[in-house]
C-alpha cells in the first residue's frame, strides 16, 4: 500500500509543477490614464481614497499589488479570475465620463458596501485590514452622496 501511495504522492507533485508552467493566467495591470481615473473625475477625499486604497484597489483598479500566492497555481487561477471580474464590475483607473453612470456606480458603491457584499469575504481572510468598520461604510456613504449631489448640480448648471 505505501509503495502505491508514493507514486500517487509523486504524481500529484509532479502534476503540481507542471500546471505552475503551464496554466499562468495573465496577471496585468494595464496603463492608467490619470484623466479618466475616479481621481480626477470625483473630489476624492483623502479619508475615502485611504479606504479604497487599503480594501478596494487591488480588485477594482489597474493598480493590483499581485500578491505571492497570486503566483501559484491553482490560487493563481482564482485570484486573477476574481480581479478581472473586480475590474469588469467597477475599475477605478477607468471611472465613468457620463454623469448617469458615474451617478449609478456611486449608488452601487455605498449600497455594496453597506450591505456587507464588498469586500469579499474570501478576500478579506487573507487580507484582514480590508475589512471595512462601520466608520469606513459611513465615510463612503457619505462621500458617494456628496458626489452625487455635486454631479446633479455640475448637470443642472450646464443645461
Amino acid at each position: 500500500m505505501s509503495g502505491k501511495l508514493r507514486w500517487v504522492v509523486i504524481i500529484l507533485v509532479v502534476l503540481f509543477v507542471v500546471v505552475q508552467f503551464v496554466a499562468r493566467p495573465a496577471k496585468t495591470n494595464p496603463e492608467i490614464d490619470s484623466t479618466r481615473t475616479v481621481e480626477a473625475s470625483t473630489h476624492l477625499t483623502p479619508e475615502v481614497a485611504a479606504i479604497f486604497e487599503r480594501s478596494c484597489n487591488d480588485c477594482h483598479s489597474n493598480r493590483t499589488r499581485w500578491p505571492w500566492y497570486s503566483h501559484v497555481a491553482p490560487l493563481s487561477w482564482f485570484v486573477t479570475d476574481h480581479v478581472n471580474h473586480g475590474r469588469r464590475h467597477l475599475n477605478f483607473s477607468e471611472w465613468p465620463q457620463d454623469t448617469e453612470q458615474a451617478d449609478y456606480r456611486l449608488r452601487e458603491i455605498c449600497g455594496e458596501v453597506k450591505h456587507g457584499m464588498m469586500p469579499l469575504s474570501s478576500y478579506e481572510m487573507i487580507h484582514r485590514h480590508a475589512k471595512l468598520s462601520g466608520d469606513d461604510v459611513k465615510t463612503i456613504c457619505d462621500w458617494t452622496q456628496a458626489e452625487r449631489q455635486r454631479l446633479a448640480q455640475e448637470e443642472t448648471s450646464t443645461r
